[in-house]
């Protein structure tokens, strides 16, 4: 059974920086592309950013280039979300999520195994 369990969320101010973790298990991790969404409030939830199986490749969406980075430790199955310069529209509940082996996919249809979320919360 696959699990994936993020943590590291929370309230920050405006400019403010955190690193989100997920941790993986009961798939082989280095298979696997991994990728980052959010949802907030009253929005669809949309592709932050994802990272290929080696970590050799990486994707974002344009509003968090700059800013966020996505990393990989496979002796930890753990992908990283880390975030700098946070906005207040950086708000909402980030999830982290996998897809079929050896895809990496950059739409929320493609993946298949998905975290709980850890909600972000960017104070101005």
């Amino acid at each position: 059974q696959v699990q994936l369990v993020e943590s590291g969320g929370g309230l920050v101010q405006v400019g403010g920086s955190l690193r989100l973790s997920c941790a993986a298990a009961g798939l082989t991790f280095s298979s696997y592309a991994m990728g980052w969404f959010r949802q907030a409030p009253g929005k669809e939830r949309e592709f932050v950013a994802a990272i290929s199986w080696r970590g050799g490749s990486t994707y974002y969406v344009d509003s968090v280039k700059g800013r966020l980075s996505i990393s990989r430790d496979n002796a930890k199955n753990t992908v990283y979300l880390h975030m700098n310069s946070l906005k207040p529209e950086d708000t909402a509940v980030y999830y982290c999520a996998a897809p079929r082996p050896l895809l990496l996919p950059r739409t929320k249809d493609e993946y298949k195994y998905w975290g709980q979320g850890t909600q972000v919360t960017v104070s101005s």
